[in-house]
C-alpha cells in the first residue's frame, strides 16, 4: 500500500485549519496518508467512508470521526456530502502528552459527540461570516472543544508499541516532505539517500518498514496525485501532463494511471467529461 505524509498549515487567522471538506461534490478518493495534526471529521449532509488502519468507519450525517497524529487514514467520497474539517496542531497538547511527545485519542462513541458536533458547526458558520471579533469567538469554541478532547476522549492506556510507531513515522517525515516539494524533479533513491545522510539500503528499509511501501512506488504515487488533477482540471495533453508532474514520459504516465484507476488517462478524462454533460 502507498501512503503519503501530508503537511498541514493552520488558516492565516487561526491557530488551527478549518475548512469545508474537498471531496464535497462526490466521486472523491484521497489514498492512504498521515500528518502530526490531530484531525477531525464532522458530517452534516451526506455520507462518507473514513478508512483508519484499515478499518472502515461508514459516516452519516452526525458522525465525527477523530485521527490521531501518524495514524494511517484515507477517505472514499462517492456521494454529495456536507463535512467540514478541523485540524489541530499537535503543540495544542503539549501540556497533554502520556510519554514521550505522545497522545492518543479515541475513536470510539462518546456521549459528548453531539456537543462536538454544535461547537464544529458553530466554528465554521462564525468563521464564514467573519463579523467583527470572529476570531475571538470562534477560538473560545475551539478550546471547549479541546478541553472535550483532553477529558473525554484521551487515551491513558496507549501501547509500548503505539509510541515506537509513532516515532518510527517521524522519521519519516522530513523526507515525504521533501519528496512532496520535489516531485517534478528527478529523486532516485540514492540521491534523496545523501541528501538526508543515509545510506540508500537503509532509507529503503524505512519505507519498506515503516511505511510499508517500496521508496518507488511512493514517489510514483505522490507523482500521480498530481497528474490526476492535472488530468481532470486542465486540457493539456497526456504527454506534457506527465513531464509536467515528474513522469519520464506519457507511456511511464499512462502505466501508472492505468494500474490505480484501471484505465487509460485519456479515456478517463473521457468519462469524467460525459459525465459532467449529463
Amino acid at each position: 500500500m502507498e501512503f503519503q505524509h501530508e503537511l498541514i498549515l493552520p488558516n492565516a487567522d487561526l491557530p488551527f485549519k478549518l475548512f469545508v471538506f474537498e471531496g464535497r461534490d462526490g466521486n472523491y478518493i484521497r489514498e492512504k496518508h498521515w500528518h502530526r495534526s490531530i484531525e477531525i471529521f464532522a458530517v452534516f449532509e451526506g455520507s462518507l467512508r473514513l478508512f483508519v488502519n484499515d478499518r472502515d468507519y461508514p459516516m452519516k450525517a452526525g458522525d465525527f470521526m477523530l485521527m490521531n497524529s501518524n495514524e494511517m487514514h484515507s477517505i472514499a467520497s462517492l456521494k454529495p456530502n456536507y463535512t467540514i474539517v478541523l485540524q489541530i496542531p499537535l503543540k495544542v497538547f503539549d501540556n497533554y502528552y502520556t510519554d514521550e511527545n505522545f497522545i492518543r485519542f479515541s475513536h470510539s462513541p462518546r456521549i459528548q459527540d453531539e456537543r462536538m458536533m454544535e461547537l464544529i458547526g458553530d466554528m465554521y458558520r462564525t468563521y464564514s461570516e467573519k463579523e467583527i471579533g470572529y476570531e475571538l469567538k470562534v477560538q473560545s469554541w475551539f478550546y471547549m472543544l479541546v478541553y472535550l478532547l483532553v477529558t473525554k476522549y484521551r487515551k491513558t492506556d496507549v501501547s509500548a508499541e503505539e509510541v515506537k510507531r509513532n516515532k518510527r513515522l517521524n522519521r519519516l517525515t522530513a523526507i515525504t516532505d521533501y519528496i512532496r516539494v520535489n516531485y517534478t524533479r528527478e529523486l532516485s533513491l540514492e540521491s534523496v539517500a545523501g541528501i538526508f545522510g543515509y545510506s540508500p539500503t537503509y532509507l529503503s528499509h524505512m519505507f519498506q518498514t515503516y511505511a510499508r511501501t517500496n521508496y518507488k512506488a511512493y514517489v510514483q504515487n505522490v507523482r500521480l496525485e498530481y497528474a490526476y488533477k492535472e488530468l481532470i482540471n486542465t486540457d493539456q495533453a497526456i504527454g506534457e501532463i506527465a513531464i509536467n508532474n515528474g513522469f519520464a514520459n506519457s507511456k511511464a504516465f499512462s502505466r501508472e494511471f492505468q494500474r490505480k484507476y484501471g484505465m487509460l488517462p485519456s479515456e478517463y478524462r473521457r468519462q469524467q467529461k460525459q459525465e459532467m454533460g449529463r
